[in-house]
């Protein structure tokens, strides 16, 4: 064993840390198992991610990050850190349209040019000639002058975004820019949300501050049937709070676009997951209850 592994096993925070991160990569390895990615190959990952990690943020102040530095604080050999470090980056490329789509989406869910009376996505017709502003090519024009409409409609086509009815009007599928048959596109959303919730999840931990927002609920002990009512009543609360938040960003995004300091981004997500319980999973809450309790009790004495 190496000397960082045994300070680690020595140290309780890691060692509660490492059993958390067991739990949080299940999901990630059953993923990657089923996308026929391995162990090797996900190691070759990890210790790319590592060296990235300490040599953007563990610097010394005024002091050049150092192979060895690195070495010491990941626990890689030199050799491994030399080569990492002076391989080409890869660029996380987004996918074709997705930025533009997740512009558009978020438009015809918020604009009142583009909804019904009871907040609806409105069936566009598809030419300007046939709708005026109100069709899907002025949609797509109020977002780019780059990009024509018909490519963004074949596409959308196929991939499920959008059909088109009897009256050739273009109608959105859902109120998520989640393509159901795409899996770049889901692929792009995965590593784009997971990260972000992670980060956030981790700057909090670190007790960073000020602390990112972070809420959920959690239940137990729960019916097949209290389920689905659950899901339906936070898909349409959900979904009142997320167009909320994108209508806003929208306006205030284009009071922005012109400012040298509007550098920021951000992430408002949703989700709901459900599914059978399992002995760790009702074990992990069941401990965490009981620490709770005992700190409640300790404070009220």
């Amino acid at each position: 064993m190496n000397k960082s592994a045994e300070t680690s096993s020595e140290n309780p925070v890691a060692k509660k840390m490492l059993t958390a991160l067991q739990r949080v990569l299940k999901p990630l390895i059953r993923l990657s198992l089923a996308q026929g990615i391995n162990y090797q190959m996900l190691l070759e990952t990890l210790k790319t991610v590592f060296v990235q990690v300490a040599e953007e943020d563990f610097k010394l102040q005024q002091r050049e990050q150092t192979d060895s530095r690195i070495s010491l604080l990941t626990g890689l050999h030199r050799k491994d850190v030399h080569r990492l470090r002076n391989q080409p980056k890869t660029i996380l490329n987004q996918p074709p349209l997705i930025t533009l789509g997740s512009q558009l989406v978020g438009l015809w869910i918020s604009d009142a040019d583009f909804i019904d009376a009871n907040d609806q996505p409105k069936p566009l017709p598809r030419l300007a000639s046939s709708g005026g502003s109100i069709s899907f090519e002025r949609l797509v024009a109020r977002v780019s002058k780059d990009i024509r409409a018909r490519p963004v409609l074949d596409e959308w086509l196929r991939v499920g975004i959008v059909h088109i009815d009897e009256n050739d009007c273009v109608c959105l599928n859902t109120d998520a820019f989640v393509p159901s048959a795409d899996f770049e596109s889901k692929l792009f959303f995965f590593q784009q949300n997971l990260h972000d919730h992670v980060a956030a999840t981790a700057h909090n931990l670190m007790n960073l501050t000020p602390s990112m927002l972070e809420r959920c609920v959690y239940y137990d002990g729960m019916s097949a049937n209290a389920i689905n009512e659950l899901k339906v009543l936070a898909e349409e609360h959900g979904m009142i709070a997320l167009k909320a938040i994108n209508a806003r960003a929208i306006e205030l995004q284009a009071t922005s676009l012109d400012m040298n300091e509007a550098t920021q981004r951000f992430t408002y997500a949703l989700y709901f997951y459900h599914t059978k319980e399992d002995a760790d999973t009702k074990i992990v809450h069941e401990n965490h209850l009981k620490k709770k309790r005992q700190i409640d009790d300790a404070e009220n004495q």
